[in-house]
């Protein structure tokens, strides 16, 4: 009974992990660039039971009654890297990338030490030194892992992007956006800022995505099919709570009751 209670007890502290997940992906749903996570379910490992200390003449001898699991655990929380719909804005320097790949971009903490993060958030806007720049400031990098700075980007002239990256300005080319591709792109970690770490594991190379001047890639999240996940979840959650409430009333005759006869 009492590993009744444990089992039921793992259901629900999944279910609430998995709720997690999906309360956070709609709380991105306009997010720019945001991509969905999802988490994995799995069993605990099967123990074996055996029968000791048991009465007979071969009581010496242990027998096996069988395999017993203890409930279910969370496997792993995933990122879903499909692509996001295409908005059109006609703005400058708001940029989305089409397929697989990552604007890199160099951030620096409040320690003053600098590092490079990816991400799909193609919102940028220029400094007045025509630096281009995300909207939190952070400086968006070419191909060399330099700051891309654009002559004349605060005036009138034609600044331009094409589908390889390259900026132009009055038809001269004088950066290309670094676009970084990843082997294993589930090897990321989340930094915040809809940005990602990259580690050895991800497996850092040349991305192959194309750019879009004038759009924005919106969150890959489907908001109708989050909400039915989450009813789904909230079901499970409260079958959970009844298994627990049957088997503590259980418990409760087993002692109060039955201990009296």
């Amino acid at each position: 009974m009492v590993r009744g209670l444990y089992t039921a007890w793992t259901g629900m502290v999944n279910e609430q992990k998995r709720l997690d997940v999906i309360a956070n992906n709609m709380a991105n749903s306009d997010t720019i660039g945001y991509k969905k996570q999802g988490v994995t379910s799995q069993s605990f490992d099967d123990e074996l039971t055996l029968r000791i200390h048991n009465n007979n003449a071969r009581s010496a001898l242990n027998y096996r009654i069988g395999d017993m699991n203890l409930g279910v655990k969370i496997g792993e929380t995933y990122h879903d890297m499909s692509q996001g719909s295409l908005r059109e804005t006609g703005n400058t320097y708001d940029l989305a990338l089409s397929g697989d790949g990552f604007f890199t971009i160099q951030t620096t903490n409040k320690q003053g030490v600098t590092s490079t993060k990816y991400t799909r958030d193609g919102s940028f806007t220029v400094t007045t030194d025509g630096y281009l720049v995300t909207r939190d400031g952070d400086f968006v990098l070419d191909n060399n892992g330099e700051r891309i700075q654009i002559p004349g980007a605060q005036t009138a002239r034609n600044v331009a992007f094409d589908e390889r990256g390259n900026v132009l300005v009055d038809g001269q080319q004088v950066a290309t956006l670094g676009i970084a591709g990843f082997a294993n792109p589930q090897a990321l970690l989340l930094y915040g800022e809809n940005m990602y770490d990259a580690t050895d594991a991800a497996g850092l190379q040349a991305g192959t995505a194309t750019v879009h001047q004038g759009y924005l890639e919106m969150s890959n999240t489907n908001v109708i099919k989050e909400m039915v996940d989450m009813i789904t979840i909230t079901r499970a959650y409260e079958a959970g709570q009844k298994m627990i409430q049957t088997v503590d009333n259980t418990l409760d005759k087993a002692v109060n009751e039955i201990g009296r006869v």
